[in-house]
């Protein structure tokens, strides 16, 4: 700073100084012994390339530049020279007095080289190559040797892990609204499940491969919705909607190129909007108490049709028992049938020539069930 101080006013004077004068000089000062006529002193700045001291040393001895002396300084620091027994970046000397620095260099070379040409691919990953930024090979599982770095770099990819997109939501705040085929509206919540299928592809062929297997999905769900009418949205038809957009966004994928494999595709929710959710309810409701009505009336239909064909199957053995013989047929059908409608009656049987005194034991004992209980007689104490 103090050299620098001590030029600046010889700057000042040199732009002052005529056009002629200042073509006479260079731009390191006076070209000859023009500073013995300013007392000793250089009229410009010294010259970097020049002996300090300017004219003040004595004449016949040379000794080092500016740049010169710079330079020794520099080879000293790093343990080229001096008597200073220093070593690069202060480290100790070797007992035979060589610089240890090498050696330290040398370790950090193999460590480096360690570090960077060995690598370790797990059981689910596949380790991409790629030389000066460009895609090379891929490492199977594994351990493997590439160039050091920045010549070769590996990226380890798992092509095993199952990831997850959601898309849509549960919650009545975020609707994803879709229009079926019948000009209804629905709001869907689903996921997508996806793996890496080929690493170099799903790391170069597109630049965000999230974002378009999200893309991809809404594309296809919304595609496969509008071919389909509400109910089935709703109710019965959710698996074949599910294939349907897993099969449309494999293809669409791997037109891509994306080296990405569609793992399934699950409905998570499939309700009308929250405006008219309430009145779909009720509608719904409604439906399903029709069917169950429906459904009982089927029930008691097939179950009279039974006993039908059973009947009608006893009525043709009994037919074939009364061609066999029809008098003993006759008569136990007849005593079949007053067995069935006297069972429950009270009876009282007469023969003929006599009259046989019959007890209605039955009514007597259904009457006194009916009768209220006699009250408790009185009953006076006797000594």
């Amino acid at each position: 700073m103090n050299r620098m101080n001590g030029w600046m006013p010889q700057w000042i004077a040199a732009i002052g100084r005529t056009a002629g004068h200042a073509m006479a000089q260079g731009p390191w000062g006076n070209k000859g012994s023009d500073d013995e006529g300013n007392g000793g002193k250089p009229d410009g700045p010294r010259n970097p390339w020049t002996q300090p001291g300017g004219g003040n040393r004595p004449q016949g001895r040379s000794g080092p530049s500016a740049i010169e002396e710079l330079l020794r300084r520099g080879r000293e620091s790093f343990g080229g020279g001096g008597n200073n027994g220093g070593g690069f970046g202060g480290l100790p000397q070797r007992p035979d007095g060589k610089a240890i620095w090498p050696i330290a260099l040398a370790l950090v070379v193999l460590v480096w080289l360690a570090l960077t040409c060995i690598h370790r691919v797990g059981p689910q990953e596949r380790g991409v190559v790629l030389m000066l930024g460009k895609y090379s090979r891929t490492l199977s599982p594994g351990i493997s040797i590439t160039l050091p770095a920045p010549l070769e770099s590996v990226a380890t990819v798992d092509v095993e892990e199952i990831r997850t997109i959601d898309i849509g939501s549960t919650s009545a705040e975020q609707e994803n609204l879709m229009l079926t085929g019948d000009q209804n509206i629905i709001d869907l919540a689903y996921s997508v499940r996806w793996n890496i299928r080929n690493p170099e592809l799903y790391m170069f062929q597109l630049s965000n491969p999230d974002s378009a297997i999200r893309e991809v999905a809404e594309s296809a769900m919304r595609s496969v919705v509008a071919s389909v009418n509400l109910d089935d949205a709703l109710g019965a038809g959710r698996t074949g909607i599910e294939q349907q957009v897993e099969q449309r966004m494999q293809e669409i994928l791997d037109s891509y190129r994306s080296g990405v494999r569609v793992q399934g595709v699950a409905i998570k929710q499939a309700d009308p909007p929250a405006a008219v959710n309430d009145a779909f309810k009720g509608v719904s409701a409604a439906q399903q108490a029709a069917q169950t009505s429906l459904n009982q009336a089927r029930a008691y239909a097939q179950q009279q049709t039974a006993l039908a064909q059973g009947e009608a199957a006893q009525f043709d053995k009994t037919y074939e028992q009364y061609r066999l013989s029809p008098e003993v047929t006759r008569r136990r059908m007849y005593y079949e049938t007053m067995e069935k409608v006297l069972g429950n009656m009270d009876k009282t049987i007469v023969e003929t020539g006599n009259v046989t005194p019959y007890l209605p034991l039955p009514e007597i004992k259904r009457r006194a069930a009916a009768a209220p209980p006699a009250a408790p007689a009185a009953t006076t104490g006797v000594q």
